[in-house]
């Protein structure tokens, strides 16, 4: 994370350095050429400070990748439509930030659209910037599926998970543990272990019990051991993630009216407001093409200002 806000800096410095010179240059030419030149050094430093001043907010763990879900409300096609479009936002979105994105799961709709999908993306601050997308997101518009030509309305939820990875550290404490060494057990014979080298270690906590024989050392076995050990923890420690999660859904709000974040409307007029922050943008287009950091920028700004 320093060596990124050192380079961070130092892309800063140079963008000054450069406005500095293009700035002389300019008081003695004053050729369309130069003052050209001048306005995209001074769009380029104006993008380095934004950058700068939305980096000041993130934390350490904001710096890992990012899992986002997406969920159609109720309403059938229309609403599993509107899904997809967030779908193609959020990766237009990461190409513009040159992040990687995977599809890790993806459950298409019956006549258009999808009826889940998750993705991965890849990328600095990956998690910090998606976080600003976690809600509901109404979409109202002339629907493609109405022939009536009637004006519709469409929820969907977005959620983002910081991805870990896993390079897991499962911190076991000594003092949660039971260990046995027992003599192991098998055909008789001159391959019967004739010491206890066997090792059962019951997690105290968690009532989890593992045990390994098969290696000859007694350091052997209790080291496999630990290795399942760490292994089953983890699982159970996804399995609560995954249950915490699962609650989460089912208690937050209905994906419909008055539980929006953001609402992007194309008929009667165009606009997309976030309701957190109060950002607004009239071109509707450009952000349904990933055109979001004027969104995430906002929610950052507000939150930093909050905490």
């Amino acid at each position: 994370m320093l060596t990124s806000r050192i380079e961070d800096g130092e892309k800063l410095l140079a963008a000054r350095t450069d406005l500095d010179e293009w700035l002389s240059l300019a008081k003695d030419d004053g050729s369309p050429e130069v003052l050209d030149a001048l306005a995209e050094q001074i769009a380029t430093l104006d993008g380095e400070l934004a950058d700068a001043e939305l980096a000041a907010f993130f934390r350490s763990e904001d710096n890992v990748d990012a899992i986002l879900e997406i969920h159609p409300g109720a309403g059938g096609t229309e609403a599993q439509d509107w899904a997809e479009m967030l779908l193609r936002m959020y990766r237009r979105w990461a190409e513009r930030k040159e992040f990687g994105v995977k599809i890790l799961d993806y459950l298409p709709g019956d006549e258009a659209g999808l009826k889940s999908v998750t993705l991965q993306f890849s990328g600095p601050y990956a998690y910090g910037m998606l976080a600003a997308e976690k809600g509901i997101h109404r979409l109202i518009r002339i629907s493609p599926f109405d022939s009536s030509g009637r004006r519709h309305t469409s929820f969907a939820s977005v959620d983002v998970y910081p991805d870990a990875g896993v390079d897991i550290d499962i911190d076991i404490k000594e003092d949660d543990l039971r260990i046995d060494v027992f003599r192991a057990s098998g055909p008789g014979g001159q391959h019967v272990n004739k010491t206890s080298s066997a090792i059962r270690i019951t997690h105290l906590p968690t009532g989890i019990v593992v045990q390994c024989q098969n290696e000859k050392s007694q350091h052997r076995n209790r080291e496999t051991a630990m290795k399942v050990l760490k292994a089953r923890l983890y699982d159970l420690e996804l399995k609560k993630l995954q249950a915490e999660k699962q609650e989460s859904y089912e208690s937050k709000n209905a994906i419909g009216f008055g539980s929006q974040i953001r609402t992007y409307t194309m008929q009667p007029y165009r606009l997309v407001k976030d309701h957190r922050t109060g950002v607004d943008a009239g071109d509707v287009e450009a952000v349904l093409d990933g055109d979001l950091d004027k969104f995430i920028r906002g929610y950052l700004l507000r939150a930093g200002n909050e905490s």
